[in-house]
Formats: structure tokens, sequence, C-alpha cells
């Protein structure tokens, strides 16, 4: 049976744009740094759902403690909305023109989470917002830190966040009623720019050891030359230790108490990246308490690593969504813009709310806190620090 050329044609178009890509990444520059910047722009884009809740949650903490620089006109907050998931349906983008020129305006963007259709929903099949703005901002680290010092846990993730299985995820093709095919992934340029930085936060923090996940022995083209990459990398840095493990078995070992508190460093692929984190974030408490960095050489954005909840808006409960998630975002954050006091502050206060005191507890309902009560009282705790 012969291929429809339409078919034939889509698939050209896929290899076609993964080539202007690599193009695009080979003319990089290096690191935008935000000390020489007369005046830094911090994007605010609460998103959908209780996403401008828990934002402005954030927002407000920032702003707080901020305030002498914003003073100073050395730092600007801006507000960007535009991305709900009823205006992206109705304009039938991931992300509407405007509001990516707005975020492409900032230096940093503390973003809320964003509904994406799946099938049943009364949406259109429209693109990732997250997904769309990582490609769009080439923001190609995804950074998860994870802590739980009672189980001698201290993880940090680098998920490569273009490439794999979500770089061309809405262009699949159907080649008849019974045949569909997905695509997976992966240049030399991505692979060894993630390796690189997850081994250059190794070195300079000293968590001297990087293990990478993939599926090599099944997927050996792109998750391959994944750990090919890494492999490479690896013996640039030789202080660091390296060891490669298979994504089913690095499942069940982030559930094993005697080997999971050895990892420290981890690199893995996009859909593997987005599966473990969500795994390590509910041994820390639950994905309602993780922050996220999603990083490039030009923007940088954090974010929370859970949806959008529209359910709890439907039923009036935005006001007591949990903003941890995007509180932990902020102190990324402010690490990564180079305010590191502040941000230890503003870590230590969450540590204090959410485990040891917890005199103000998130339950989601008017069973326990606000989320103004719960960000209060963390401004009230860094004040006693």
């Amino acid at each position: 049976m012969s291929i429809d050329p339409s078919i034939l044609e889509k698939f050209e178009a896929v290899v076609e744009s993964q080539r202007r890509r690599i193009a695009d990444m080979k003319a990089q520059q290096d690191f935008i740094d935000y000390a020489a910047l007369d005046k830094l722009i911090i994007g605010v884009c609460g998103g959908d759902g209780i996403g401008p809740m828990i934002t402005g949650m954030a927002q407000h903490a920032l702003e707080v403690l901020l305030a002498d620089k914003v003073k100073a006109g050395k730092v600007e907050f801006r507000v960007i909305d535009g991305l709900t998931i009823e205006r992206r349906a109705a304009l039938g983008c991931a992300i509407p023109p405007d509001t990516l020129e707005q975020l492409k305006g900032c230096h940093v963007i503390l973003k809320g989470p964003t509904t994406t259709p799946r099938k049943g929903d009364p949406w259109p099949n429209v693109e990732s917002a997250n997904v769309a703005m990582r490609k769009a901002l080439d923001l190609f680290a995804n950074v998860r830190p994870v802590k739980v010092p009672a189980l001698g846990i201290d993880w940090t993730f680098y998920r490569e966040n273009t490439e794999g299985g979500y770089a061309v995820g809405s262009q699949g093709v159907q080649i008849d009623d019974d045949l569909f095919i997905d695509f997976t992934v992966a240049t030399s340029q991505g692979c060894e720019r993630i390796a690189r930085l997850a081994f250059d936060y190794a070195r300079k923090t000293g968590k001297n050891r990087v293990s990478c996940v993939t599926k090599a022995n099944i997927i050996k083209t792109t998750d391959g030359k994944f750990l090919d990459t890494c492999q490479k990398v690896a013996a640039e840095y030789p202080e660091v230790e390296f060891d490669d493990w298979y994504i089913d078995i690095m499942t069940a070992k982030l559930l094993d108490d005697k080997r999971r508190r050895d990892f420290k460093v981890v690199v893995l692929p996009n859909l593997y990246g987005d599966i473990i984190t969500d795994e390590a974030a509910e041994i820390q408490g639950g994905v309602g308490t993780a922050g996220s960095a999603n990083i490039g050489k030009r923007y940088a954005m954090f974010e929370a690593i859970h949806g959008s909840a529209p359910r709890m808006v439907q039923e009036g409960r935005a006001k007591y969504a949990d903003p941890s998630s995007m509180l932990r975002a902020a102190v990324m954050l402010l690490e990564h813009i180079g305010e590191i006091e502040l941000a230890r502050k503003l870590d230590r206060a969450l540590d204090i709310c959410m485990v040891e005191e917890r005199k103000y507890v998130i339950t989601g309902r008017d069973t326990g806190a606000t989320a103004e009560d719960f960000t209060n009282h963390v401004l009230e705790t860094i004040a006693g620090l």
C-alpha cells in the first residue's frame, strides 16, 4: 500500500523545523548577565484556573522582598494577561501573539498554571502553553529541586525541556485508519547543553554525583544519543561521579529508602523528566509543594509543576488554593537573579511554615487557611529570621 504524499510532506516539515532549530541553537550567545542590566523586568503571567490566585501570592512575596530595588528602579514587575484557556481557544493558538511579545519584553517570568485541553474537553486541540513557551523562548532546562531532610533526600532534576517526545507532540501523523505515528527528537546541541548544565551545577554546588536516566537499551537512537552525550560530558568533570539508569528501574529506586538518598543530580530527557519529577514531588509532599525553573540563555521562567485545577474555581474554592508551589518557584527565581540571601530566607520560611510549625494548614477547602493567610504568615516568618 502506498503512502499518501501529504503524509511524507508532514514528515519532511517536521525534519526541516528541527534543522532550523539546530541553526538557531548554534547561533546563540552566552547566558544573560543579570548584574549588568540597568533594570531587571519580571513578568507575571497568572495563567488560568487557580493560577492567578497563587501566582498573585508569589508576586506579592517577591514585591515585599525586592521592595528596595523596585523603589530604586532596579526591578520592575509587569503583569501579563492573555494566557487563559478561553482566549487561547478563541484564537486557536497555544500563546496569543501579543502575549508572547509581552513575555519577550521581560527577563524572567513568574508563570501560573495553564489548562491544556485533552480529548473530551470543550476546547479545541491547542498545544500546551507550557510546551509552546519553552520552545518559543528556548527554555531548554527544566530544573526541579526536591528536598526531604527527614528522609535524607536532596535531589535536583535537570529535565531537557525542548526535545524528546514533546518536541513535536502536535505534529504526529495518521497514516490510515489503523496506523498512527508520533515523533521523538534528539539533537547533538540539545543533549550537550542540558548535560553540561547539570554537570556545571554539580561542580558548583558540590553535589558530586550526576545520574543519567534513559531507556537507551530499547530506544536506541534518541535515548542512545542522550546517554552517549552525557557520558562524553562526564569525562570533562572527573571530580563528579557519573552513573546511568533506565527509566523503569529509576522510578522504583526513588522509592527505595536504602538507595534513593544516594542520588544528587539527575539529568534526563523530556518525557521521563516529566514523570519522574512528579513522582519525586509526591515524596516531598505532593505536586502542590514543588516549583520549577525553566532556564534558557536569554529568558527564564518559573512556575508550579501542577495543573490549573479548574474545578476549584468552579466550586468557589480558589482562595483556598495552596500557593506553596509558586512560592517555591519564587525561591528559584530569586536564586537565578543572584538574590541568594533573599532566596535562602524565603526557602527557610517555607520549611518552617509547611513542615515544622504548620500554624496555617492549606487543605484546599474552608477547613484550612486561605492562600493569602498562608503567604502573609510566610512573610511574617521571614521578618523574624
